[in-house]
C-alpha cells in the first residue's frame, strides 16, 4: 500500500511537470532567447526614381547699391531711412560742401584772368603781324636791313606762342572750375534706381572718406537664394531645374522657383557647391536680407530600376549590403548602390534583382543564423 501511494504521488508529479516543462520550452522559443526575431520585410521592385537635392540657403539681393560720396567730406543730412522705398533720382541726402563754393568763386576769378591774357595775347598777335607784314614791304624796297625783318618774324612767333599759351591756360582754369562743379552735383547723393534702403552707415556729421557707402540700396523684385548643396549629392543639379522654396519666417508655406545657375567656385572648406535659385512670384511680405530658406530642386527622372529603402542598408564587415531572405533563410548580401531621393528610396545598381525579398526592420540585430518571424510592421516603427 505504501509503494501504490508513493507511486501515484510520482505520476502526479510527473503529470504537473510536464506541462509546466513544455509550457516553458514553448514560451522559451515564442519569446525567450531563442525566440525567432521579428522582421518587415519590402519585396524589391522596378520603379523610376525621381530624386531631390535638399540644401539651406540665405535670402540675398542680386543687385546691391552703395551710395556715397566720391571724395572725403562730411554729410550734412540724410533724408531717408532703413525700410524706405525710394524713387531713381530721388534725393537720398547731401555732402558738406565746406570749401567748395569758395573754390568754385577761385576759379571765375582765375578765369576772366585767363580771358583777360587770351585778350591781351590776341592783341599782341595783331600787332606782331602787322609789324612783320610791314617791315617785309620794307625790305622788298630794300628800306631795312634783313637782320631788322627776322627780329619782327621772331616777335611775331613769340606772339604766337603766347596766344597758344593764353588759351590752354585757359583750357586748365576752366577744366578745373568744371571739376569743382561736378564734385559740387556729387554732393548730393541720388538714388540710381528704383530700390529698397536697407542700411544707413553714417548720421550727419560723420566724416566719409572717398569711396564709402554712407546709404545702401537693394532692388527688391531682384532677390534671390544662395544655397548651398552637398558636392556628394549634386550630380544632374543644372540651371533651370525646378525648386521648392520654404522661408524660416513663413514655415508651411511652400514657395516655388528655379535654378538660376550654378556657381562655379566651391567651397572647399565645407565640401559644397553653391547654386542661385530664384523666386517664380516674389514673396509678400518681403522676407528680410540673410533669412534662412530651405531649398529642394527635383532632379531629372532616372531610368527604371531596382529600389529599396535606405533602412534595409546595413554596414557589416566594412560591406555595404542587405538582409536577403532566401528560402525563409537569412544571407548578407553585398550591393552596389546609386542615387537616393528625399523619400529614403535607394537605386540599387548591383546585387539584387526584382522580387527580391530584402529586411526592412528587425526587433533585433540579425546574422545568418537568426530564426525570423515575418509580421507586417513593428511595434514603435510605422
Amino acid at each position: 500500500m505504501k509503494c501504490l501511494r508513493t507511486r501515484k504521488r510520482t505520476l502526479a508529479l510527473v503529470a504537473v511537470l510536464i506541462p509546466l516543462f513544455v509550457l516553458f520550452v514553448y514560451v522559451a522559443l515564442r519569446s525567450g532567447p531563442l525566440a525567432p526575431v521579428s522582421v518587415v520585410l519590402t519585396t524589391v521592385e522596378a520603379h523610376s526614381l525621381s530624386p531631390s537635392l535638399f540644401g539651406i540657403g540665405t535670402v540675398e539681393a542680386q543687385y546691391t547699391y552703395k551710395i556715397g560720396p566720391t571724395f572725403a567730406g562730411r554729410v550734412n543730412r540724410l533724408n531717408v531711412n532703413v525700410g524706405d522705398q525710394i524713387k531713381t533720382g530721388q534725393e537720398l541726402g547731401r555732402m558738406d560742401p565746406i570749401d567748395l563754393d569758395e573754390r568754385i568763386h577761385a576759379q571765375d576769378a582765375a578765369l576772366k584772368r585767363a580771358k583777360a591774357q587770351i585778350d591781351d595775347a590776341q592783341a599782341r598777335l595783331h600787332y606782331a603781324k602787322t609789324q612783320a607784314r610791314r617791315y617785309e614791304q620794307l625790305l622788298e624796297v630794300q628800306s631795312i636791313s634783313e637782320e631788322t625783318v627776322s627780329t619782327k618774324r621772331q616777335e611775331l612767333q613769340i606772339a604766337e606762342a603766347g596766344q597758344k599759351a593764353a588759351h590752354e591756360e585757359f583750357a586748365r582754369v576752366r577744366a578745373e572750375r568744371e571739376a569743382l562743379v561736378a564734385q559740387r552735383r556729387n554732393l548730393q547723393l541720388i538714388a540710381p534706381v528704383d530700390g529698397l534702403v536697407v542700411a544707413r552707415n553714417a548720421d550727419p556729421g560723420t566724416t566719409i572718406v572717398a569711396g564709402q557707402a554712407v546709404v545702401e540700396l537693394i532692388d527688391p523684385k531682384s532677390l534671390w537664394v544662395n544655397v548651398r548643396f552637398n558636392q556628394i549629392h549634386m550630380r544632374g543639379l543644372a540651371a533651370n531645374l525646378p525648386a521648392q522654396i520654404i522661408l524660416h519666417s513663413q514655415v508651411g508655406k511652400i514657395r516655388t522657383g528655379r535654378v538660376l545657375r550654378i556657381e562655379p567656385l566651391a567651397d572647399a572648406v565645407t565640401e559644397e557647391t553653391l547654386a542661385k535659385v530664384v523666386f517664380d512670384r516674389m514673396p509678400e511680405p518681403l522676407p528680410p536680407i540673410g533669412e534662412l530658406a530651405e531649398v529642394t530642386i527635383a532632379l531629372p527622372a532616372l531610368q527604371p530600376g531596382p529600389i529599396i529603402p535606405n533602412a534595409s542598408v546595413h554596414r557589416i564587415g566594412g560591406k555595404l549590403g542587405v538582409w536577403q531572405v532566401i528560402n525563409g533563410n537569412l544571407h548578407f548580401t553585398p550591393v552596389a548602390l546609386g542615387t537616393t531621393n528625399l523619400d529614403g528610396q535607394m537605386q540599387v545598381l548591383e546585387g539584387l534583382k526584382v522580387g527580391d525579398q530584402v529586411v526592412v526592420y528587425s526587433a533585433k540585430a540579425l546574422n545568418e543564423h537568426t530564426r525570423i518571424r515575418v509580421v507586417k510592421h513593428l511595434l514603435g516603427v510605422k
